[in-house]
């Protein structure tokens, strides 16, 4: 299984908390041969891909509103009843991010302001393998029509029956997106990011995948195109110390084992003997999973690390910088003010990470990689563009006028210089002649 390491030095960390590789250079070249072809023949090479990798033939792409319909009648009055109440408590707490416009006068007559426009056009991925993300439609779905998005386009897979998962299209239609296409992997990115016959070309890509995913949308960002973030296999950090329940860390942890083979899990803990008992823990609960083996397979990417120092703990956990982290502590909230760097973080002893990725109200939408370092997650914040404003009076460029005559002459850039100048002497003449 995972390998365990008593109080690593620093000069160990970088090689214990590697996250799983693969061969990226090969990666690429597939991803960009189906990338140029969609660019090049747009629906045809989508249906193409999605024959090829799916095993579906499409004919019409996008999802009819009889679909839809019907797909509501599909989901039970139980599910539907809990994704309202994770609508709700995301919807809540992202209309709370929302910025009203304050102007700054920074000197008498220079007013400065900044303005929250939404992106125009955006495209949600939203997998639909062997896990159909619904939850990730609320998190990318939600933010976009709060911020305003005029044109919101979704692309997922559809089985071999060229049916979409039943459940997102019911969350689709809940939250108020209509415009729903069946295709995924690189494609779906490529159909998005290049536009087609069918698809409109969008400014922004949001959503995860696999490592195909993952790639496409690294390489159209290279081509001058949004993206979200990047972002690569699901990750999770547990720090636990005396106080933790073995029997709930054990469970965090197996919860993120289970995205995938490729996803990893690390543990910190301030003892061996507690290393010991979540052991005992994950040894007695993975074989009741479903996608246990899964979670084996996830298992042997993952690391158990004892610390003793609790500082050193915690710079060892800035470094790994995880998507998701837990402290499993009755200090948990004091403890949190050693943390620099994470996607996301669950608090004490009744704050599993799965809660976060359904229905808390916070957006699962998260840097990985150790990308947590410099980005955040999703926000309402990553559907619009902000655009700063400046209205001076006479009196503003009087003020503020001779400050930017210095600075252009002193950068020889007269050009700037003379913009201000006309003014000043327009002000003049019109004050003599009164």
């Amino acid at each position: 299984m995972q390998k365990t390491f008593l109080n690593p030095g620093q000069e160990e960390w970088k090689s214990i908390l590697q996250r799983p590789v693969f061969d990226s250079k090969s990666l690429e070249d597939t991803v960009a041969a189906v990338l140029i072809d969609v660019k090049l023949n747009g629906d045809e090479a989508i249906k193409k891909y999605t024959q090829q990798f799916d095993h579906v033939e499409v004919d019409d792409f996008q999802v009819s509103d009889a679909e839809i319909e019907k797909a509501s009648s599909m989901v039970s009055d139980e599910l539907k009843s809990a994704i309202l109440q994770a609508k709700n408590n995301i919807e809540k707490f992202h209309i709370a991010q929302v910025q009203s416009i304050e102007q700054i006068e920074t000197t008498k007559g220079v007013l400065c302001w900044r303005k929250s426009i939404a992106i125009q056009k955006v495209g949600l991925y939203i997998p639909g393998g062997s896990a159909p993300l619904f939850s990730t439609l609320l998190m990318l779905g939600i933010p976009a029509i709060i911020a305003g998005c005029n044109e919101i386009i979704v692309c997922t897979p559809c089985d071999k029956d060229g049916n979409v998962n039943a459940v997102i299209l019911y969350t689709a239609q809940l939250i108020g997106i209509k415009n729903i296409y069946k295709i995924g992997g690189i494609q779906a990115i490529g159909a998005m990011a290049y536009g087609t016959s069918s698809i409109q070309q969008v400014y922004k890509i949001f959503g995860p995948g696999n490592q195909y995913v993952t790639c496409a949308k690294q390489l159209v960002s290279k081509d001058g195109l949004a993206i979200d973030m990047p972002a690569g296999p699901s990750e999770v950090a547990v720090y636990a110390d005396d106080s933790c329940h073995p029997v709930f860390v054990a469970a965090d942890l197996l919860s993120q084992a289970e995205h995938g083979a490729d996803s990893q899990v690390i543990l910190v803990a301030s003892s061996p003997a507690i290393i010991d008992d979540i052991q005992v823990e994950i040894n007695r609960q993975l074989p009741l999973l479903l996608r246990n083996k899964i979670a084996a397979a996830a298992l042997k990417n993952s690391r158990f690390i004892v610390m003793e120092n609790v500082d050193n703990a915690f710079d060892l956990l800035n470094e790994y910088a995880a998507e998701h982290l837990i402290i499993a502590s009755g200090d948990a909230i004091a403890l949190s003010n050693k943390i620099i760097n994470a996607g996301s973080v669950f608090l004490g002893h009744h704050s599993p990470e799965s809660v976060g990725d359904y229905a808390s109200g916070t957006n699962h939408t998260l840097p990985t990689n150790g990308y947590a370092k410099a980005y955040s997650g999703v926000s309402l914040d990553s559907f619009v563009k902000k655009i700063t404003f400046q209205s001076l009076s006479e009196e503003g460029i009087q003020n503020i006028g001779n400050t930017v005559e210095i600075m252009a002459a002193a950068e020889g850039l007269d050009a700037h210089k003379n913009a201000v100048t006309v003014r000043l002497e327009d002000i003049r003449r019109s004050a003599g002649s009164e």
